[in-house]
C-alpha cells in the first residue's frame, strides 16, 4: 500500500472527524426564572428534613383496606397502564433519533430471466436471454456537522423524560383518586347511618305522641307532625343506597374491575389524620411535581426543535459506500464482476418560498408558547399547595365545633324528650331538636370527609412520594 494512499485515508479520517463535532445551531436551554412566594400559611417548620412529599401514600392513608384497593389501582388501572405503554411509544421514538448518529447499512439482491431486457426494463441485448444478478451492501451517514440530529436527539429524549413524569403523575393521581372515591363511600355509609339512627328516632317519637294521642292526651296533629318527620327522613335512604352503588362502581373502576361491592372495615369518623408534617419550601416542588417535570421537559424539546428548524437552512453532508458484485448473467458473476464505490454527497435548500423561515418562526412560537406554559403551571402548583395547606388548617377548627354542636344537640333531643313525658314541654320542643340534630350530624360527616380530602389534595399538590422508585409505589413493606 502506498504511501499517498495512507495520507489519504488519514486525511480523509480528520475531515471525517471535524465535520462530525461540527457546532449545534439555535439556543441553549434554561429553565425560566419564575418568582416564588416566601412561603404558605400554615406550611409549618420548613426547617425539618422530611416533608410530607417524601412520605409514602401508605403512611399517608392508614386504612389497610384502602391500601389493598390503591395496590390493585396500581396494578390495572387503564389510566396507568396507557400511561406505561405511552412511554414504551417515547422510549422507541428516542431510539430512532438516536439510530440518525449511526450509518445506514443495508443490502440490495436482484435476480431476473429475460431477453434483451435488463432489472425489468427494455435494454438491447443481440436477442439474447440472460439471467443478470445484482448482490450489494450499502451504508451511508450523514454529518451532523450543523447539530440537527443532536437536537432532534435531544428533543426526543426530553420528549420521553416528559412522558415519564406524566406517568408519574399519574401514578399519584390514582393513588389520590382511589383514596378520594373511598373516603366519600365511607361518607355515604356514615350518612346512611345517621339516616337510619334518626328514622329511629322518629319512630320512637311517633311512638309516644300515639300513646298519648290513645290515652286522650295529644291531638292528631302531633302523630301527623311525628309520622311525617318518620316519612321524610326515611325517604332518603333509598336514594343513599343509590349512591353507594354508583360509589363503589365508580372505585371498582379505578380498580379496572367490573361493577360490584367495595369491602370496607372502618367508618369515616375512625379515620385519622396524617401527622402535621410541614410542606417544605415552594422551590421544593420544581423538582417534586411531575407535571412540572414534564412541563420543563417540553419545554426543552421545543426549544430544541429551533435548533433541528435552523440546520434545516444549512447543506446535509453524508458519506455513501456501495460493495458487491453486479452482472449481466449468471455465468459471468466471478471476481470481475466486484463492484464498490465511496463517496460523499452534499444536499441543501436554495428557494423554499420562505418554509423554512416559516417553520424556525413556528418552532420559536412554539418554544414561547411552552415557556408561558411551566410558569403557569409553576403558579398553579403554588395556589395548589396554598389552598390545600389553608383549607387543612381552617377545617379542623370546623370539625371542632361541629362535633360540639352535635353534642349539644344530642343534649337537646334526650331533654326535650323527657321534658315531653313530664308534661313540661309541648311536642314542638321534641321535633324541633331532633330536626336540628339530623342535619348537624351530616354537617360533621361531611366535614370529617373534606378533612380527609384535603389531606389528599395536599398530597396530590405536594407531589408526594416523588422519591419513591416506580417499582416501590404498589410494594408496602
Amino acid at each position: 500500500m502506498s504511501s499517498q494512499f495512507k495520507y489519504s485515508h488519514v486525511s480523509l479520517l480528520i475531515l471525517v472527524a471535524v465535520l462530525a463535532g461540527g457546532c449545534a445551531m439555535g439556543p441553549k436551554f434554561h429553565t425560566p426564572a419564575v418568582d416564588m412566594p416566601g412561603g404558605f400559611l400554615g406550611q409549618g417548620v420548613v426547617s425539618q428534613q422530611v416533608t410530607m412529599a417524601d412520605l409514602p401514600w401508605w403512611d399517608v392513608f392508614a386504612d389497610e383496606t384502602l391500601h389493598k384497593l390503591i395496590q390493585t389501582a396500581l396494578t390495572n388501572n387503564y389510566d396507568l397502564r396507557i400511561a406505561i405503554k405511552r412511554v414504551d411509544e417515547y422510549q422507541a421514538l428516542a431510539a430512532q433519533s438516536r439510530a440518525l448518529f449511526f450509518p445506514q447499512i443495508g443490502y440490495q439482491g436482484d435476480v431476473e430471466r429475460g431477453r434483451n431486457a435488463y432489472r425489468g426494463n427494455a435494454s438491447p441485448g443481440n436477442g439474447q436471454t440472460i439471467n443478470p444478478l445484482m448482490l450489494t451492501a450499502s451504508a451511508t451517514w450523514e454529518l451532523d456537522l450543523w447539530g440537527r440530529i443532536r437536537k432532534l436527539d435531544e428533543a426526543a429524549q426530553a420528549q420521553l423524560l416528559a412522558t415519564t413524569a406524566n406517568r408519574r403523575g399519574v401514578m399519584l393521581t390514582v393513588v389520590c383518586s382511589v383514596a378520594q372515591a373511598y373516603f366519600e363511600l365511607l361518607e355515604l355509609d356514615l350518612e346512611m347511618a345517621i339516616a337510619k339512627r334518626t328514622t329511629l328516632s322518629f319512630e320512637e317519637s311517633l311512638n309516644i305522641f300515639s300513646q298519648k294521642l290513645a290515652g286522650g292526651a295529644a291531638s292528631r296533629l302531633e302523630t301527623s307532625r311525628a309520622e311525617a318527620a318518620v316519612a321524610q327522613t326515611a325517604a332518603l335512604i333509598p336514594d343513599l343506597e343509590r349512591q353507594i352503588v354508583i360509589k363503589e362502581n365508580q372505585i371498582n373502576l379505578l380498580l379496572g374491575r367490573n361493577p360490584g361491592p367495595i369491602p370496607r372495615a372502618t367508618t369515616l369518623l375512625d379515620q385519622e389524620a396524617p401527622p402535621d408534617i410541614p410542606a417544605g419550601l415552594p422551590s421544593d416542588l420544581l423538582r417534586r411535581r411531575p407535571d412540572i417535570l414534564a412541563t420543563e421537559q417540553n419545554l426543552r424539546a421545543a426549544n430544541a426543535q429551533i435548533g433541528a428548524a435552523i440546520a434545516q437552512c444549512f447543506p446535509k453532508i453524508g458519506l455513501t459506500t456501495l460493495f458487491g458484485r453486479v452482472s449481466s448473467d449468471l455465468n459471468s458473476f466471478n471476481s470481475d464482476a466486484m463492484t464498490w464505490s465511496i463517496g460523499g454527497n452534499l444536499t441543501g435548500p436554495i428557494f423554499q418560498g420562505g418554509a423554512l423561515l416559516a417553520q424556525i418562526r413556528q418552532a420559536r412560537a412554539q418554544t414561547e408558547e411552552q415557556s408561558l406554559t411551566y410558569e403557569q403551571t409553576v403558579r398553579t402548583a403554588f395556589q395548589d399547595v396554598a389552598n390545600a395547606l389553608v383549607t387543612r388548617v381552617k377545617l379542623e377548627d370546623v370539625f371542632t365545633q361541629q362535633a360540639r354542636c352535635v353534642r349539644c344537640y344530642i343534649d337537646a333531643v334526650a331533654v326535650s324528650r323527657d321534658r315531653y313525658l313530664a308534661g313540661k314541654a309541648s311536642y314542638y320542643e321534641v321535633l324541633e331538636a331532633q330536626q336540628q340534630l339530623f342535619p348537624a350530624e351530616n354537617n360533621l360527616a361531611l366535614t370529617q370527609l373534606y378533612r380527609m380530602t384535603a389531606v389528599i389534595q395536599l398530597y396530590k399538590a405536594l407531589g408526594g412520594g416523588w422519591n419513591l422508585p416506580d417499582e416501590a409505589w404498589s410494594a408496602i413493606p
